[in-house]
């Protein structure tokens, strides 16, 4: 499975040009998955439904399912949390997995920046960064988009990963 990344500050957009690139690689014909980092605690299900509840008491896994999906729902406990190689290890195999923050991987990645943010650029500290998309134009010899050109970064994706 190939992978590639996504790296910029909260806010700068990396979800809305996933969510774009995403219809894009499947039109290509891939099998894309996504694996997205948080710092937050989040909950997938809800207080008062019966998962929630078996997780609540003390399971260490909980799995709903149906015919239109599955769920694993993993508690860490005092567990370390699993870096990216292990949790790309848990997905069934795919062709291209698109990596939302893990900003110090040594995968390549795209940045994406937005100047509202008020935020630095990460690329100068980051070697694995190879192209940048942002709202304004940006001092680099690194391949540059307009947030708006997702086909670019799309062939942008394909040449990085080989799946061209």
């Amino acid at each position: 499975m190939k992978t590639f990344g996504f790296a910029g500050y909260s806010g700068s957009g990396k979800t809305t040009l996933i969510e774009q690139l995403i219809p894009l690689l499947v039109e290509q014909g891939l099998k894309v998955s996504l694996i997205k980092h948080t710092h937050h605690d989040f909950a997938i299900d809800q207080p008062g439904k019966d998962s929630y509840r078996h997780r609540a008491a003390g399971c260490s896994e909980v799995m709903v399912t149906s015919k239109f999906r599955w769920a694993l729902v993993h508690e860490l406990r005092d567990e370390p949390e699993p870096g990216l190689d292990e949790q790309i290890g848990r997905l069934a195999p795919c062709d291209l997995v698109l990596v939302e923050s893990f900003k110090n991987e040594a995968i390549p990645k795209l940045e994406v920046h937005r100047s509202a943010i008020g935020k630095p650029l990460l690329f100068p500290d980051d070697p694995h960064i190879v192209a940048v998309a942002s709202d304004i134009s940006v001092e680099t010899r690194l391949p540059q988009f307009k947030l708006d050109q997702a086909d670019k970064i799309v062939e942008l994706i394909l040449q990085q990963t080989g799946l061209g």
